[in-house]
């Protein structure tokens, strides 16, 4: 793969579509994109990785499995949670 430049054109997902759709890059850190916009309505935003937030109905989901599963046996629910307060790579 090439290197990407500035206004190169990538695919991401669009929080405001709501789906996959070409967009700009805007900002590079590291030589990886930062920030992207849609070039189907013009909006700004971090660079996803092609991934949709997760659902309100599977974030649902979780709460339900986690609460279940810490019923069942509290020590396996505090491994399955996953740490929302560390950033990847920490």
């Amino acid at each position: 793969m090439s290197e990407l430049r500035l206004g190169d054109v990538i695919d991401d997902y669009c929080v405001k579509c709501r789906r996959i759709t070409n967009h700009s890059i805007v900002s590079l850190v590291e030589e990886k994109p930062a920030k992207v916009r849609c070039r189907t309505c013009y909006s700004d935003h971090d660079y996803r990785h092609e991934q949709a937030p997760p659902s309100r109905r599977d974030l649902k989901k979780q709460e339900l499995f986690n609460e279940v599963l810490s019923s069942i046996n509290p020590a396996a629910a505090a491994a399955a949670e996953p740490d929302s307060g560390k950033k990847q790579g920490e």
